[in-house]
């Protein structure tokens, strides 16, 4: 079996510097560590229960197919919040039909990042005997 200890995102960005104008400024996350030096240095960022770690260099952005997906206390907060400071929002925040409420972004590359809210009586908040 395989004990994981710790875990992280790796992205390789286009533009390095954007990304971490992104991810530290514009949605502030807290930097967990910083490594190596120029342009292609490596920030690692809090990601709540894990990290997200941007790094190095990539000619072609990553597929659509790869998604962050990050859970905030409150999305109509984080979407004025992140509309102050600029950010691109696809979609304000919405409830799913699974009760769910997301807001989508990308970030600079495109990558699709949905912010999401688990309401107090959504179902992943109900724990057995508590």
């Amino acid at each position: 079996m395989v004990h994981v200890l710790s875990s992280r995102i790796l992205l390789r960005p286009t533009d390095p510097d954007r990304s971490r104008v992104f991810y530290g400024d514009q949605l502030a996350l807290p930097v967990y560590r910083e490594f190596g030096t120029g342009p292609e240095r490596g920030t690692v960022y809090f990601l709540g229960g894990g990290f997200l770690e941007v790094a190095g260099r990539s000619a072609t952005p990553p597929s659509p197919a790869v998604q962050l997906w990050l859970q905030v206390a409150d999305a109509s907060a984080a979407h004025e919040e992140l509309r102050a400071k600029g950010v691109e929002i696809v979609r304000p925040p919405v409830q799913e039909p699974w009760g769910l409420v997301e807001m989508w972004l990308s970030d600079p590359d495109g990558t699709r990042i949905v912010l999401v809210e688990v309401p107090a009586d959504h179902p992943l908040r109900f724990r057995p005997g508590m």
